[in-house]
């Protein structure tokens, strides 16, 4: 059995942008090498924005050495990148946004959903690539709700977005072993899962409240590591939920970080800084 090692509820929130009220949950809870590859999760609890005809969010901004994973929950984002990538993440959507050697990013509320206003829930994750591949070229994955791989249950239903589950695979390409994915219960519903020992598990309880190996309760927005012994564990909601589960092969290399930067040494984060400073990450209008 994989046992829980920590539950821990949600940090206070602050504000990235004007567009999303965020808590951060790693590294603030769980460091990034011990949930590595997964290194920086923020939350947006759901959060009601009043109508806005001008869309807030967080103008153009750099990365490069990793991936940022955006997951919606309730509202739309719009969003655009110096690599021609861009969209509209709707409910129940993707962003994969593989930044690797370098790009631009800006991402706003959708202008319309702005207008009107409404509950605002958003999951981003940053993963991390390894040394090999954080220069290589940035690419974006666009995984809307109907193209993720649906697993019925008896009482329920799990949306495989990376990896997979009972051998039925997400369509998310990865640089590293790794399974992320959305389990929807109804109430009484129970969902098992079986990740190696060694890789680094973690959920988030977006909705509801759950209990994991019969023993533990979970409540909403409530963050959860598990630790690194035994391979299975279940989760039985206790009334309807939604449980955003990431389980994922440790990258064993360092990690020096700087703002958006995410790379190995600190030489290389004063080169992504220059590079960035004179304009090798591309253009992007505000």
């Amino acid at each position: 059995m994989k046992n829980v090692e920590i539950i821990a509820k949600p940090q206070a929130a602050h504000f990235v942008g004007d567009g999303f009220r965020v808590h951060n949950l790693i590294p603030s809870i769980a460091s990034a090498s011990r949930m590595s590859p997964f290194i920086m999760l923020d939350y947006n609890s759901t959060y009601h924005f009043p109508p806005s005809e001008i869309p807030k969010g967080v103008g153009v901004h750099p990365h490069r050495g990793f991936e940022t994973v955006t997951i919606a929950y309730k509202g739309r984002v719009e969003h655009g990148d110096s690599s021609g990538g861009g969209g509209v993440i709707k409910e129940g959507d993707v962003q994969w946004m593989t930044a690797a050697s370098g790009i631009l990013h800006k991402e706003f509320h959708e202008t319309e959903w702005s207008k009107t206003g409404g509950d605002f829930q958003m999951v981003q994750l940053w993963v991390n690539l390894p040394a090999k591949d954080k220069m290589s070229t940035p690419k974006y994955q666009a995984i809307a709700n109907n193209e993720q791989t649906k697993v019925k249950l008896d009482q329920g239903e799990i949306e495989v977005i990376a990896g997979e589950y009972q051998g039925n695979k997400g369509p998310a390409s990865t640089f590293t072993p790794m399974h992320v994915m959305n389990a929807k219960l109804e109430a009484g519903g129970k969902a098992s899962f079986s990740f190696p020992a060694n890789y680094n598990t973690a959920m988030i309880v977006i909705e509801g409240n759950v209990l994991i190996n019969g023993k533990d309760k979970a409540p909403t927005d409530h963050f959860v590591m598990f630790g690194n012994e035994g391979e299975e564990f279940n989760v039985q909601a206790l009334d309807e939920a939604v449980v955003l589960i990431m389980s994922g092969e440790p990258i064993l290399e360092p990690i020096v970080s700087h703002g958006p930067f995410v790379m190995n040494t600190r030489a290389e984060i004063n080169q992504a800084f220059e590079d960035f400073q004179t304009g090798k990450f591309g253009y992007l209008a505000d």
